[in-house]
């Protein structure tokens, strides 16, 4: 079956329904997924910092945290179904081109790119519906253990030590490459919204990226330390790695910075929820 062959009506109760608008549903709702998430993590950031929490989390960290709430497997569904469909809109992204990059260098970065965090959020969707089955045992996850045995599971490999390096650098490229997009992009082209709304939402996004990609580098700086010295043990979590930051003079005020800025990028998750402009695949279109 080709991609015009699934996207031809079907018929539910009598009622036509059409792969481009559940695909419009299931971005919408990932969107508005990885916002909840991020206005998690920026949270439990921002608490570590006022040393309110004892640590700050990873995203699966703020899953586990919110397993603990009353309806928190509620929250964990709607959020891993949501995070499903953002993966899935990440793949017709990439694969299909939806968003009209092409195929120059850049647009196939973007791509590249675009595939890589439907991958992330797939996995963060997987753990979600993990914590579902065992809710039971979301206390013993411990994100440092899982960070360094991953590590030396690929520094056992043939050229692990290049491979963790390596691995480390691509979180480097992407944290630069988030500040980047948060001081240049033009985020008010991706949203159907009126200019009086993108002034007041647009900041959301400059401020957010540019904290994301600040946020992720000391995990990147860890990981290339991890291979060069060949110690699974210099291998942090996101979370581990936010906490060293804390420890340097001045560091809860950058941890909270950084914790505001996350807040920000997940409040825009839900403006894109809204507004972003969402095409299907030219192969979709009739």
């Amino acid at each position: 079956m080709n991609l015009r062959q699934l996207a031809a009506p079907r018929f539910l109760g009598g009622r036509a329904i059409d792969f481009p608008t559940i695909l419009l549903a299931a971005a919408r709702l990932g969107y508005a997924a990885r916002g909840l998430v991020y206005v998690g993590l920026g949270t439990i950031v921002l608490l570590a910092a006022a040393d309110l929490t004892p640590r700050a989390k990873g995203a699966r960290g703020v899953l586990e945290t919110w397993a603990a709430w009353p309806l928190g497997s509620v929250l964990i569904g709607v959020v891993a179904a949501g995070l499903i469909g953002f993966a899935a809109w990440r793949g017709v992204q990439a694969v299909f081109d939806a968003d009209r990059h092409g195929t120059s260098a850049k647009g196939w970065a973007v791509r590249v790119g675009q595939a890589i965090s439907g991958l992330v959020y797939g996995g963060l969707a997987l753990s979600a519906l993990e914590l579902l089955d065992v809710l039971e045992d979301v206390g013993e996850a411990d994100e440092e253990q899982g960070a360094q045995e991953t590590a030396r599971m690929i520094l056992g490999a043939p050229h692990g030590d290049s491979l963790l390096i390596a691995a480390g650098a691509v979180v480097i490229a992407f944290g630069i490459g988030n500040v980047v997009q948060g001081l240049m992009q033009d985020f008010a082209k991706r949203l159907a919204c009126d200019d009086r709304i993108c002034r007041r939402v647009v900041p959301l996004a400059k401020i957010g990226y540019a904290a994301r990609g600040a946020a992720s580098l000391p995990l990147g700086g860890f990981l290339v330390l991890a291979g060069i010295e060949a110690r699974a043990s210099q291998a942090h979590s996101w979370g581990q790695a936010l906490q060293v930051i804390e420890r340097q003079p001045l560091g809860s005020v950058i941890l909270g910075v950084l914790a505001m800025g996350l807040i920000a990028f997940g409040l825009f998750g839900f403006v894109e929820a809204r507004f972003r402009h969402i095409k299907p695949p030219e192969a979709l279109e009739t």
